[in-house]
C-alpha cells in the first residue's frame, strides 16, 4: 500500500513553452531533493496557468509505501 502526498509549488513567473526561471528550477530541485530524502517519489505534476495570469504553479503528488 502506498500513501500521496499532493503540493502546489508556486512559481516565480508564468512559463512560457520552454521558458523557465533558473530560481524556480534551483528551488523545485531544492524541494524534490528534501522530498526524495523523506521517501517520497514523484509520481506525477502537472503545470496550472491561466492567460491572465502573472505566475504559474506546479501540481505535483508523490507517493511512498505506508510505514
Amino acid at each position: 500500500m502506498y500513501e500521496y502526498k499532493t503540493e502546489i509549488l508556486s512559481t516565480g513567473m508564468k512559463w512560457f513553452s520552454d521558458k523557465a526561471n533558473e530560481s524556480d528550477v534551483s528551488q523545485f530541485n531544492e524541494i524534490f531533493t528534501e522530498r526524495g530524502t523523506e521517501g517520497w517519489e514523484l509520481v506525477t505534476y502537472s503545470y496550472m496557468a491561466t492567460s491572465l495570469q502573472v505566475k504559474g504553479a506546479l501540481l505535483v503528488t508523490y507517493r511512498r509505501k505506508k510505514q
